[in-house]
């Protein structure tokens, strides 16, 4: 009984802190000196954006479009269209380098890698942008800004584009809380902002140093490129003004079908996180082992549902440890509000809440189709199509 009740509580312990990590990270940053950074010169640096597309090429037009219109002049655009019948596009800007793969790359890594043997000239940054993101005119601009301070990894806002469904709805909800522990608060407390896969910035160089020699099959190649710049001793900052706007999923089988290949990358690198927190403490390295909890972190519904089992469990056998669960509760719905009140999420998002259970439901699904998960598909199918002047900016 006594073993058993030291791994009960440890078991407790390591779930619980999922719910409670993020107020002591909210705490910290109160004590935290707020880095101040002088504006940048506009047009100062030459960016490569990247855009990558597998099969799909309807939402390219608009995002090319959205990057044309940005309020900086010394860029170029190199649009990889892997496996995509290119016959209807026509980009007359000689700014646009469309590029078609002779065969297949199926690897996020691999279209960025064709891009960069293909630069028309030497760029000294790029940024890797989604086929159905549409980018802020300011974002290059805002870069340029943590670029001046120095920093060679910038990880922007990735905002929704659309709220057309309460999947859409609920989906942006939670990259809001995600958005708000994992990059604002992580970085305001001298850690690393995550990555998010796109909407992100290096310096060329770098990028080519941490990934040219690797490679990546399947999802998860931004967790790889984390991994290498932490274990680097480097910092990925936040730039919360730098968005581009993501399609958010509106429907149910595209939810299952993403969060399973998402569901797949945390258990495939979960353990790299682990390793880190231990390189962390063995380093006495703040960003490391920090990084480290967030990146062994499992998925929100996998926390509440080990969440509730305890909880349950306490109800009838441990009821003094109820006291723990209360706090980690209460902690978790405090920061989940105040993410969504930070980033001024619309009342259809607070309306859309009501249905997490069933949001969770699929979620759970994509668990059991997460072993699979990249022979199911490699990429997110898209179905929701605008233009940068159709984006609502008051749903930042």
């Amino acid at each position: 009984m006594g073993l058993f009740f030291i791994f009960w509580i440890v078991f407790q312990l390591l779930t619980g802190i999922n719910l409670i990590l993020p107020l002591l990270l909210y705490i910290l940053r109160v004590f935290k000196k707020k880095e101040m950074l002088n504006p940048a010169v506009q047009g100062a640096y030459d960016y490569a954006v990247i855009v990558t597309a597998y099969e799909q090429t309807t939402m390219l037009p608009s995002v090319v479009d959205s990057i044309l219109k940005l309020n900086y002049h010394n860029y170029l655009i190199y649009v990889v269209a892997d496996k995509c019948d290119i016959s209807g596009l026509n980009f007359k800007d000689e700014r646009v380098v469309l590029l078609r793969p002779e065969e297949t790359l199926a690897s996020n890594t691999k279209s960025h890698f064709y891009a960069i043997n293909n630069f028309k000239r030497a760029h000294d940054y790029l940024t890797i942008i989604d086929s159905d993101n549409l980018v802020d005119p300011e974002y290059l601009n805002e870069l340029n800004k943590f670029f001046d301070a120095q920093y060679i990894a910038v990880q922007g806002v990735r905002s929704a584009k659309n709220l057309n469904t309460s999947y859409a709805c609920l989906d942006e909800a939670g990259d809001m809380y995600y958005r708000f522990i994992d990059r604002k608060l992580m970085f305001d407390v001298g850690s690393s902002a995550s990555l998010a896969g796109s909407g992100m910035a290096f310096s060329t160089a770098f990028y080519k140093e941490c990934l040219e020699n690797l490679d990546i099959e399947g999802a998860g190649f931004d967790k790889v490129l984390q991994m290498e710049i932490l274990n680097r001793g480097y910092r990925i900052a936040f730039a919360e003004k730098a968005v581009v706007y993501d399609e958010k999923t509106s429907k149910s089988g595209q939810l299952v079908n993403q969060r399973a290949r998402w569901i797949n990358t945390w258990f495939k690198y979960a353990g790299k996180g682990v390793k880190l927190v231990g390189t962390g403490l063995k380093n006495l390295n703040r960003n490391q082992f920090l990084c480290g909890l967030v990146f062994s972190r499992p998925p929100l519904f996998i926390v509440v549902g080990l969440s509730g089992l305890c909880i349950l469990i306490d109800l009838f056998f441990f009821p003094q440890q109820l006291v723990f669960w209360l706090f980690a509760v209460l902690s978790f719905f405090y920061i989940f509000f105040v993410s969504l009140s930070y980033f001024k999420a619309p009342k259809i998002i607070y309306q859309s809440l009501v249905r997490i259970p069933v949001f969770i439901f699929y979620q759970v699904l994509s668990l059991l189709k997460a072993k699979k998960a990249n022979k199911i598909s490699t990429a997110t199918q898209h179905y929701y199509e605008s233009k940068i002047d159709d984006v609502d900016k008051t749903a930042q």
